[in-house]
Order: structure tokens, then C-alpha cells, then sequence
């Protein structure tokens, strides 16, 4: 698969050269917080069924996104999520990514909805996933692993649908 260009980052399909860097940024503070600390295999054999991709910004590797899609005909929809480097939260790429990964989604792939949550917390996600065009739809109550207090907390359910035309 070519590679998949934005006006700041490129999604490439993640190669095993990628592993190294994307375990670190990983492991940083502002990343592990809300994924955890990566599972054996990470990034190249823990999720099977994820398509991955590495987001490069001026050629580095500067984080990942991934999406799962159901294929069930009558409840089609694919679901992402991503993380980055910290160094570029809040300038943009993140957004780009979204959007890039979306009119993949959405024309290569025939999807007209995709799915995205983020801890009810996560305000820089939030904001990310929001600039990107996807929109609140509910809260999830008890639903992902908060890593900092061990608990289970809500997460914001977004989505962004694209509808076919009448």
C-alpha cells in the first residue's frame, strides 16, 4: 500500500524498522498515561487485526494510527486511534492524521462512518479529534483503564459520518 500524504504528516504502513521509536514515544509520560505501557510485541504482532500506520513528520517517525474495521454490511463502520510524540502535540499534525486516516477510511475503503474515544479527561485529545471533524455522540461509562489510578473510567464516544447522498 503508497503511502498516504497531509498537508504536515505522511502515513506509512508501519514497517518493522518503526518498532524501536514507536515503543518509545510510547512510553513517554503524556502517551503511557492513557494507552498503558505496550504489550509484548508492540507495535508489530499484539493487534493482528489493526491496520497500522506510522505517522512521519519530515520523514521521522513521529507516532502511529490505527484502525479496526466491522464488516458486517448492515453495521459497517471502522474505528482509529492514534498517539504521537509529544513535542508535536497541539501544532496540528495530529489533526492531519485524522483527517488523512478518515478519506482513507471513507474513499479507499467505501466506509461512511468511523468511530474514535479518548478518556473523558484527555482534553488535548478531545480537541485534536474535534478539529478533525468527528463530533461527541455520548459518554461511555467505566470504559478503558485509567493508567495513573488503576480505575475504570468514562470515555468520550466520537464519530464522524460521511452520508451517502439521496
Amino acid at each position: 500500500m503508497p503511502a498516504l500524504e497531509g498537508e504536515l504528516v505522511t502515513l506509512r504502513p508501519l514497517e518493522a524498522g518503526d518498532a524501536e521509536a514507536l515503543r518509545a514515544i510510547y512510553r513517554t509520560e503524556e502517551v503511557s498515561r492513557w494507552w498503558g505501557q505496550p504489550d509484548e510485541g508492540f507495535p508489530l504482532t499484539d493487534e493482528p487485526e489493526a491496520a497500522r500506520f506510522t505517522v512521519l513528520i519530515d520523514g521521522r517517525v513521529a507516532g502511529m494510527v490505527q484502525y479496526n474495521e466491522e464488516p458486517e454490511p448492515d453495521y459497517r463502520y471502522a474505528e482509529i486511534d492514534i498517539f504521537l510524540d509529544p513535542s508535536e502535540h497541539g501544532r496540528g499534525a495530529g489533526t492531519d492524521a485524522l483527517r488523512v486516516m478518515f478519506r482513507h477510511l471513507v474513499e479507499d475503503l467505501g466506509h461512511h462512518r468511523v468511530t474514535i474515544g479518548t478518556a473523558v479527561e484527555n482534553v488535548v485529545a478531545l480537541r485534536c479529534y474535534e478539529k478533525a471533524g468527528f463530533r461527541r455522540i455520548g459518554v461511555a461509562q467505566a470504559a478503558g483503564r485509567n493508567y495513573v489510578t488503576g480505575e475504570m473510567d468514562d470515555e468520550w464516544l466520537l464519530e464522524r459520518v460521511v452520508l451517502p447522498a439521496r
